[in-house]
């Protein structure tokens, strides 16, 4: 059953990548939010595993999901702060 999973990981890796690549600069800001949505369903369906979990490589593996999919969601945040940033007048009294 493990490596069922595992070959579902590795396929999905590589679908992923592939339909990332090839998205336009316009798309990139809602995919940005629709993968932080996706990492945070990551991370509850992982710590809802980790009650679970037998062996202690599952709960390695679930640490670094968790992990990971943190660092995508506050990265993405960060980016998103930086964008919205941008936008914002620096100088009011040129108005």
């Amino acid at each position: 059953m493990e490596i069922y999973l595992i070959d579902i990981l590795i396929l999905s890796g590589f679908i992923g990548y592939f339909a990332i690549w090839n998205v336009t600069p316009l798309l990139h800001s809602p995919l940005m939010s629709v993968t932080n949505a996706i990492s945070g369903i990551v991370i509850l369906g992982a710590l809802e595993n980790l009650n679970f979990s037998s062996t202690p490589i599952t709960t390695i593996l679930l640490l670094i999901a968790i992990f990971f999919a943190s660092v995508n969601i506050f990265g993405g945040f960060h980016v998103s702060a930086r964008m919205l940033k941008m936008f914002k007048n620096k100088d009011k009294t040129n108005e």
